[in-house]
């Protein structure tokens, strides 16, 4: 059950796009960690992180021991976690961090909420330095988004930002952080080196959602694309569990003579999910939507694109609890290098990695048994989102 449209009148609008940024497109693997690791490592004053899932394994262990080195050179560093999807963090590494001057802040401790809305969890995953450099994207602190021995990392992505849109995406982590508004600040040194140093400056915005803070910023992000998209729309989408209203504008761009194509997870990590997203399929094919299974490792990337012009990079998924529960932050980029960039990149997971579904191969593969199957996953998983979300009430 899903819950009723949004009003988007009473809802907070966007921040706006700004000018003076460098983007990059970063893969999941040793690339982006040896990256973050690289932001961390070279900042100056203050890091800030957010992420869903962060684990003290191998590749956790190398993070916390950078954020260890930059608080002893006096950084000020703000890790903020999820303490739901990070109960596998033992205390005594948290205690630890602590010890070593890392701040650390567990969002809505289960039984010690306010609220105790148990299904809202912060899914973000940023790392913001000093104000200028950033990342943001579908990517968490553990092995199995990195590169270990004889075994891929889970194929995501992040976009890496310095400029304007990492001070913003700075000032959002110290709200959440200290509880304040940091919007109304003078633009410090960053922003300036930003005027500065960018030689080809690139639209970005930061978009955000939060149903109970009134932030449907992502959600409308891609009402706009289904309704503007004149050519092509390609989703990489991790849990593609679209409700009725996006499925009426999907099947609308595709009446309108749009290309839709959507890239689905062939191994799921939450095979309920992956079942309800089958149930999908067969209403996908009727109308006409190209779908592919990437079949090389665990998809867990959340991106979109449309008409070689606009692309969203982030945590958001196409489902119920991305728009109605959890905290999702996404980096949108306007520029038709950058959205050329991530066509092709997705094309070429297209040729190289995925298995294209037709009306023909999914008939063989299904019958009446799995059918059902996929039917029921799908209304558990709706019943669950209600489950999980009916008592939210709104702040205003």
């Amino acid at each position: 059950m899903q819950k009723s449209k949004f009003n988007t009148t009473h809802f907070n609008t966007s921040i706006d796009y700004t000018s003076g940024n460098k983007v990059v497109l970063i893969p999941s693997g040793k690339t982006y960690f040896d990256l973050l690791l690289q932001i961390i490592n070279n900042a100056k004053s203050e890091l800030y992180l957010q992420f869903y899932i962060f684990l003290n394994d191998k590749t956790g262990s190398l993070v916390i021991e950078a954020l260890k080195a930059a608080a002893s050179r006096n950084v000020l560093v703000y890790l903020h976690i999820d303490s739901y999807a990070c109960k596998d963090l033992p205390m005594v590494c948290i205690k630890e961090m602590r010890e070593a001057r890392i701040h650390v802040k567990l969002f809505e401790p289960l039984l010690q909420s306010k609220h105790f809305y148990f299904g809202r969890r912060l899914h973000h995953k940023v790392v913001v330095a000093d104000g200028y450099y950033s990342m943001t994207g579908g990517i968490n602190v553990c092995d199995r988004y990195n590169d270990m021995p004889e075994e891929p990392a889970w194929l995501d992505m992040a976009l890496y930002c310095e400029g304007d849109a990492s001070y913003t995406l700075q000032n959002i982590c110290k709200q959440m952080w200290h509880r304040k508004n940091y919007f109304r600040e003078l633009k410090n040194e960053a922003i300036q080196k930003s005027n500065n140093e960018i030689v080809e400056p690139v639209l970005v915005k930061v978009s955000r959602n939060d149903w109970v803070k009134r932030k449907i910023e992502i959600w409308n992000n891609y009402l706009n694309m289904f309704s503007k998209a004149e050519k092509s729309i390609t989703i990489m989408c991790s849990y593609f569990l679209p409700g009725n209203l996006f499925r009426n504008k999907i099947k609308a761009a595709v009446n309108r003579g749009v290309k839709v194509k959507i890239i689905l997870a062939g191994t799921s990590d939450v095979m309920l999910a992956k079942h309800a997203e089958r149930y999908l399929y067969d209403w996908l094919l009727r109308n006409k939507v190209i779908i592919y299974e990437y079949q090389e490792t665990v998809l867990h990337a959340k991106v979109a694109t449309y008409d070689g012009y606009w692309s969203t990079i982030g945590s958001y998924n196409v489902n119920g609890l991305s728009a109605h529960a959890s905290l999702e932050i996404n980096m949108d980029v306007k520029n038709e290098p950058f959205a050329s960039l991530v066509e092709n990149k997705l094309a070429d997971i297209i040729t190289q990695h995925c298995k294209q579904i037709t009306k023909e191969n999914y008939a063989f593969s299904t019958n009446i048994f799995k059918q059902f199957w996929q039917w029921l996953c799908y209304n558990i998983i709706n019943k669950m989102l209600f489950i999980v979300t009916f008592y939210f009430k709104q702040e205003k």
